[in-house]
């Protein structure tokens, strides 16, 4: 595993190994060792996967407070996504500032994302999932969010969404 960290603190791209053979190939997605060494995650609590149907679906952003706050390891297992990391931590130089990335299946990448972060996705082909790995329980009075097109976070997205819940599409401005 390589880890690469990005200009925002607590985010990382990291790029897996591939061992491949006649039979196909094999990737770690997480070791704790490796993650350690990086003082990142070292618990995991739950697995989510998202299944997404239609290209456009956007999910986000989302996020959650206290002592439920969640360390995310995310993976595109099926399609490809436009997913955005929102830094929201207040005391952070890079204050709602994001970066986004593009992730595909079989393009060898995981994503690692801090406690303070927002994150969503907006599909670019049908039939998308995505799969999280969680360092916290989901708690749905924790649970909170931001509109996806707020005008003060300059998001980029690539397409307008088509198919979006009414709870992601009620989120305040900031």
């Amino acid at each position: 595993m390589e880890f690469i960290k990005q200009k925002i603190n607590n985010l990382y791209l990291i790029k897996l190994e591939s061992f491949k053979d006649v039979r196909g190939n094999f990737k770690r997605l997480f070791c704790q060792k490796e993650f350690k060494k990086h003082n990142i995650i070292n618990k995991i609590l739950q697995i989510n996967l998202s299944f997404n149907k239609t290209k456009n679906t956007l999910r986000g952003l989302h996020y959650q407070k206290g002592i439920y706050a969640e360390e995310k390891i995310i993976r595109c297992m099926k399609g490809k996504v436009f997913f955005i990391a929102l830094d929201i931590d207040k005391k952070s130089p890079t204050y709602l500032k994001h970066k986004q990335f593009i992730l595909k299946e079989n393009d060898n990448k995981i994503l690692y994302i801090g406690k303070k972060f927002a994150t969503g996705f907006l599909t670019m082909q049908d039939s998308t999932e995505i799969l999280y790995f969680m360092s916290n329980f989901y708690k749905s009075s924790s649970s909170f969010g931001f509109k996806y097109d707020d005008p003060k976070l300059k998001i980029k997205w690539p397409s307008k969404p088509k198919v979006i819940s009414s709870k992601d599409s009620n989120f305040k401005f900031i």
